[in-house]
């Protein structure tokens, strides 16, 4: 399995090693699981936004209509 090395302050560490005595974890599988909720967090919201594109531009005329001024203004037309 590929490695990563990461540096932390000293303070960092020592409070990394405080949570993981407190939860009965090492601090590599801390460090990993903290890791590996971020890239989830990450790719639900990369999920969300995309969900959220698709659903807009299959509304865009209703949105349009619903808030007229927000829409930009056409080519050619003064703002």
């Amino acid at each position: 399995m590929p490695a990563l090395n990461v540096e932390f302050s000293e303070r960092e560490l020592e409070d990394l090693r405080q949570i993981a005595k407190e939860r009965g974890t090492s601090m590599k599988a801390l460090v990993r699981e903290a890791a590996a909720a971020d890239i989830a967090r990450h790719r639900a919201l990369q999920e969300g936004a995309e969900a959220f594109r698709r659903f807009f531009a299959a509304h865009a005329d209703e949105f349009a209509a619903a808030f007229p001024d927000d829409e930009p203004p056409m080519k050619g037309e003064v703002a």
